[in-house]
């Protein structure tokens, strides 16, 4: 791992507070999301435009601040390229599909729980696909704190959850495709950009999107789509919350390490429910704010050598 926030390592900050913006980010997506279904778009065309555009930008951006010839369409070699498929269904298609489709049959707060628990999975497959990463005591106590930090967050106090097996099941499924996610980065950061990967990521994603309109299709909503506001959400989701923050994500990830970078998601529920507040008129609660000190503290800790 690379230094730590309690040391007052200037350069490790950085990279900290480019997690923690990015998470931020992503937490305001939930809002987002919710907005553009409301208008009558479906959970998948959202993903697939998204994505769509996030690759059309970072394929102009890519030709436009390197020659042609520096620009890369494959990678060095079919496994390699094997290896961005996967990043694009595990951080693209498939997560979308099956955390959006966990909510179909299971609650919003199991969803919550299960897929913000990944820094858990992540430092669990790290650990054991690396073995010369061990986590020391700080990461273990520090996660298990910001764990249940979030857990008093999204819980709410109403310790009630309503077991389901399909959506359950999907969710811990897409739990699971951010934690291979994070193991396949750590493999092709060293040996490729952030910027290339990224690419590669969305561009996967769609691919791999398209076996499910063929299985369910659905016609592209375009009057929808010409709404001011329809139009404004879907390019800061394409644009900042796709393009920028999954670039600043897999470059912050290549120097913090898997655990350090993925243990910011504890964060989500918190920027999302402050977005909430402000844009939705949700209340603030007296958990939410134990809650957010307890990822805070665990964050700190977690991030002590």
């Amino acid at each position: 791992m690379v230094g730590d926030i309690s040391t007052g390592n200037t350069g490790t900050l950085k990279f900290h507070l480019l997690a923690l913006l990015t998470v931020a980010i992503w937490g305001t997506t939930f809002v987002w999301t919710k907005l553009l279904i409301q208008s009558g778009l479906s959970p998948a065309i959202i993903f697939t435009l998204r994505f769509i555009i996030a690759y059309l930008l970072m394929l102009a951006f890519e030709l436009a601040c390197k020659s042609r010839k520096n620009f890369r369409w494959m990678a060095d070699n079919w496994r390699d390229e094997l290896v961005m498929v996967a990043l694009g269904v595990t951080g693209g298609s498939l997560y979308f599909l099956t955390e959006n489709e966990s909510l179909c049959y299971t609650t919003a707060t199991n969803t919550s729980l299960i897929v913000c628990s990944c820094p858990l999975f992540t430092a669990i497959a790290i650990r054991l696909a690396y073995k010369a990463e061990r986590l020391n005591t700080w990461q273990v106590i520090g996660s298990l704190i910001a764990c249940l930090g979030m857990s008093v967050v999204v819980l709410n106090g109403q310790f009630v959850l309503h077991l389901s097996p399909i959506g359950d099941s999907l969710a811990f499924a897409a739990c699971l495709c951010w934690a291979v996610y994070s193991l396949f980065i750590r493999k092709v950061s060293e040996r490729y950009s952030s910027i290339f990967i990224t690419r590669k990521v969305f561009f996967y994603g769609i691919i791999t999107i398209i076996p499910y309109f063929i299985a369910y299709p659905e016609p592209m909503p375009f009057e929808v789509l010409l709404k001011p506001d329809v139009a404004v959400n879907l390019l800061f989701l394409g644009c900042v919350a796709s393009m920028a923050c999954f670039l600043l994500w897999n470059w912050v990830m290549a120097r913090l390490g898997a655990v350090k970078c993925t243990n910011w998601v504890y964060v989500n529920p918190i920027t999302t429910i402050i977005f909430a507040w402000a844009v939705l008129n949700e209340t603030i609660t007296f958990y939410f704010l134990i809650g957010s000190a307890l990822i805070l503290v665990g964050l700190y800790l977690s991030a002590k050598k």
